[in-house]
């Protein structure tokens, strides 16, 4: 199947499809969702049970131009400090409806740049993370960790905190690369602020690396991955770079003609793969690398890998409440997104009120779409009768989803009974796959390219 000739003719180097990091995606999120059902929705966690947290920080320094993300430039810490402020009282407003006794499993502070906060803001705010939900014992508390944006002090006031897993941005160690995308980060900074995590007991290492960048070939990508492979995080992300320069308007500064096509950046997918399984990880999922014993690896091994708005993760928690502006939460009722705009969302929480924009509401086979969708996409496998037995319905009405997929994409999958595989060889075409059980509408042109 790594025939690129077959792979075009299945249209993988066409397709532009949802990541599917939620099922239904944010895009089919609508307006008008209320505060007071989210509110309700809070109020009915279990009492005692354990959930999960998302911080986003939308600052950073200065504004990488490949970043599609929802983030606002600042050279000073009086924003943040401000922004913090009335995440606090977000923070404050969700304790009113939360049920006694809730704790927290997996917390993480993304963004942005969650490092640009300095060391008191870190203390103050994880503080009054923790007077909403102690961390419970062996929690997992990551953080997005910018090498441009860490000193001393500031790792001090995290692992002070807690924090026990780091996430590095890379993207690419190529300085015209990094020229050309706006993101400067050379190798020795990026080796200082691991040797900083590590010495600080941090253990759990994890990378994010680019491919599909301007410019960037099999050598160039040959010689990044090489050289974060001396860093030998315990997880990688290899994520493909989605050039949306009508949704983020600084991609516009990116140079298309300098973009590789999708053919190209099939190869510089499996040129990077190739390198880690070398050196010893396994592929996980469509696209991340664990070292064997990596919590990621064992929860996949096990079966219990989960997709959330942060990739893959071994989280299991049936609730992950964000905080801050964009933020997006998940319920057993439904998906719930914060005001964009931080201007709307701090008038929003200054009010009083969960600063809800807009969300979803489960309904119809909503639930067991999503689990053969994520399914599919962590093990390349899905048993529709576990997925029945799970949701308490009939495994004939979950088989029949499948009607059409072999001839659609003939060659790619399997049916054995009532278990449904991608075969190696279609793995690229996993998002693809995925989208035949996708029951909603789709504009493409706000999806990144499957390869």
């Amino acid at each position: 199947m790594q025939n690129h000739t077959q792979l075009k003719h299945l249209g993988l180097f066409d397709a532009r499809v949802p990541r599917y990091t939620s099922y239904p995606t944010a895009p089919q999120f609508k307006a008008g969702l209320a505060a007071n059902q989210v509110a309700g929705w809070i109020s009915e966690i279990t009492p005692g049970s354990s959930i999960s947290a998302y911080i986003h920080i939308p600052f950073c320094r200065n504004l990488c131009w490949f970043c599609a993300c929802r983030t606002q430039g600042t050279t000073t810490a009086a924003p943040v400090a401000s922004y913090l402020e009335t995440v606090k009282s977000e923070l404050e407003l969700a304790t009113r409806y939360l049920p006694e006794g809730v704790t927290l499993e997996h917390l993480h502070l993304g963004g942005g740049t969650p490092t640009l906060m300095e060391p008191a803001m870190i203390a103050d705010v994880t503080g009054a993370i923790f007077n909403m939900a102690p961390l419970v014992k062996g929690a997992q508390f990551s953080v997005e960790i910018d090498p441009n944006e860490i000193d001393d002090a500031r790792l001090d006031a995290l692992a002070a905190a807690g924090m026990n897993r780091a996430s590095i941005g890379v993207q690419d160690f190529d300085p015209m690369i990094q020229e050309v995308i706006g993101r400067p980060q050379t190798f020795e900074i990026t080796r200082d602020a691991v040797d900083g995590l590590r010495a600080r007991g941090i253990t759990s290492l994890n990378a994010d690396i680019l491919y599909g960048l301007p410019h960037q070939d099999k050598g160039r990508i040959t010689a990044s991955v090489e050289k974060l492979l001396t860093l030998s995080p315990d997880r990688v992300a290899l994520f493909g770079y989605a050039h949306v320069p009508w949704m983020a308007k600084r991609q516009q500064l990116i140079p298309t003609e300098a973009l590789p096509s999708p053919e190209e950046r099939l190869e510089l997918f499996d040129t990077a793969h190739d390198l880690f399984i070398a050196d010893g990880y396994r592929q996980i999922g469509i696209d991340h690398f664990a070292r064997p014993g990596d919590g990621l690896d064992t929860a996949q091994r096990d079966g219990t890998m989960r997709r959330n708005f942060q990739g893959y993760t071994e989280d299991r928690s049936e609730v992950l409440i964000g905080f801050g502006a964009s933020a997006i939460s998940r319920y057993p009722q439904g998906f719930a997104q914060n005001e964009p705009a931080t201007s709307k969302y701090v008038e929003k929480v200054r009010a009083g009120v969960l600063p809800v924009s807009r969300g979803h509401a489960f309904a119809g086979e909503d639930l067991v779409r999503a689990r053969i969708i994520e399914k599919l996409l962590c093990d390349f496998q899905v048993d529709f009768t576990a997925v029945a037995n799970e949701h308490n319905v009939d495994p004939a009405t979950l088989i029949v989803m499948a009607d059409g997929l072999e001839e659609t994409l003939p060659g790619t999958v399997v049916l054995e009974g009532t278990t449904l595989t991608i075969l190696t060889e279609a793995w690229p075409l996993a998002r693809i796959i995925a989208r035949h059980f996708d029951a909603y509408e789709m504009n493409a042109s706000g999806h990144s390219q499957a390869v």
